[in-house]
């Protein structure tokens, strides 16, 4: 008896740990919906940092769920008044210059986005983290002072995704991510992006601070603020269409 009990006193916790950690793919959704909410509209400012220049951007965005976005330029004046509609996996850009607006092609999905280190593809494909990708959970690493779980992601085979391969590290105790590491097809580092500057909106608490810095470019990197946020926004389906994306004013 005296043995047996010894044995659960060892398992016991054991069992207790296993069973209240989660998955890898539920702790990207945490994480994401941590991120995200059911909507949201935010003000965001962005730097674009070059050895030689400094280029900054200020936009307003507004998100409904994984599949709908929209982002409207409101500085600097040449290119106040663009703005970008995504619809599921299709991104439309209004450029009120030549009064039209243009489907964008997969040529120019992989294009920086308004000068910057990510590419549209990138800020438009967040749902395909959840969908795209195998989820494995690694050794638990320390970002910042932060002790996070690690979360390799790996294409699924018929995905169509540009990365290689991705890890992320998100907080343990907060579901934050601090940092996300890309690697290309040949399993290089290309960007990096960490978090920084926690905010609490409403219940929910944001990385205010991101920077992007691409792998070999000394002096480059993309800077994005968030200046405003407010989450579970009254939006509608409607907002998100074509003819709202041309009557949009900053």
């Amino acid at each position: 008896m005296q043995r047996r009990f010894s044995l659960l006193l060892i398992f016991v916790p054991l069992l207790l740990k296993a069973q209240t950690t989660p998955d890898a793919s539920e702790i990207i959704r945490k994480a994401e919906d941590q991120l995200r909410g059911n909507s949201s509209e935010a003000s965001i400012s962005m730097s674009v940092i070059r050895p030689d220049y400094t280029r900054n951007v200020s936009f307003k965005s507004w998100s409904l769920g994984d599949e709908y976005g929209l982002t409207l330029i409101t500085s600097p004046a040449r290119d106040r008044g663009m703005a970008f509609l995504k619809r599921g996996r299709e991104v439309w850009n209004w450029q009120p210059s030549i009064d039209r607006s243009i489907k964008m092609p997969p040529s120019m999905m992989l294009q920086g986005w308004m000068g910057s280190d990510l590419t549209t593809e990138d800020l438009v494909r967040q749902n395909s983290i959840l969908n795209d990708y195998d989820h494995k959970l690694l050794a638990d690493a320390n970002v910042d002072g932060n002790l996070c779980y690690t979360i390799a992601l790996t294409p699924k085979e018929q995905a169509a995704v540009v990365w290689g391969k991705l890890i992320m590290y998100i907080g343990k105790s907060d579901y934050l991510q601090y940092k996300t590491e890309f690697f290309d097809e040949d399993m290089e580092l290309v960007n990096t992006i960490t978090g920084k500057v926690p905010k609490k909106f409403g219940s929910r608490t944001v990385l205010t601070h991101l920077e992007v810095i691409p792998e070999g470019k000394p002096g480059h990197k993309t800077i994005f603020k968030y200046d405003e946020l407010e989450f579970d926004v009254e939006l509608r389906e409607s907002f998100f269409s074509l003819q709202n994306l041309k009557r949009l004013r900053p």
